[in-house]
């Protein structure tokens, strides 16, 4: 493995280090990620059953907030209960926005990986056939050597960089497919807790 690496020159150093940072976000977004951690499955139903006693208070929003990015959106559509449909509606949306830039923040970068680490092999080729055709140059066709080590580099690190982005790429719509259903999901829950609202008559007295 040393001697890949060594083979691939200084390149090699920044492909590995585009490995490394895509292992570490798919890792953590797999785990921020979960299902029951964005979309908590009960927690409408402890939402309606809130309002339902009279305690959506501030401190109650504030703890809905930050509970999940679901609680976020319906602590954004509560707080803007007493208000028209649509004010509630501009308020999902803001927030949803805001949810939604916090959950593709990360997985952005796999998509910036992907774009880059070919190039980064390509680099390494670009450097390894520089130093083919300088060795050519100096000692002409005769060092086997210098020309294996040249081309040697030139195809690892096109290779590695391939490696790399390949499954930076197909993890970057694995995780934006998600988000996206998520959303959808999201959405839909906000909504039918608004209405759940309206047509139980649970909203609070306007202050």
């Amino acid at each position: 493995m040393f001697e890949f690496v060594q083979s691939g020159g200084v390149v090699m150093l920044f492909i590995l280090l585009a490995l490394v940072v895509t292992i570490a976000i798919t890792a953590e977004r797999l785990w921020a990620l979960r299902r029951k951690q964005v979309i908590p499955p009960a927690l409408k139903t402890q939402v309606i059953e809130w309002a339902r006693k009279r305690r959506l208070d501030e401190k109650h929003l504030e703890k809905l907030a930050e509970s999940s990015p679901l609680g976020a959106i319906m602590a954004a559509a509560l707080r803007y209960r007493h208000q028209p449909r649509e004010v509630i509606v501009d308020s999902v949306e803001d927030a949803g926005r805001h949810v939604l830039h916090e959950m593709e923040k990360p997985i952005n970068w796999l998509s910036v990986i992907a774009d880059v680490a070919p190039l980064l092999g390509l680099l390494g080729t670009v450097v390894g056939m520089i130093k083919v055709f300088a060795s050519i140059m100096e000692n002409g066709v005769g060092d086997a050597g210098v020309l294996a080590g040249g081309i040697s580099q030139a195809l690892i690190t096109t290779a590695a960089g391939l490696m790399v982005a390949i499954p930076a790429l197909l993890l970057y719509r694995y995780f934006k497919s998600r988000v996206e259903d998520m959303a959808i999901v999201m959405e839909q829950q906000v909504m039918d807790l608004i209405d759940s609202l309206d047509t139980s008559q649970n909203r609070e007295p306007a202050a």
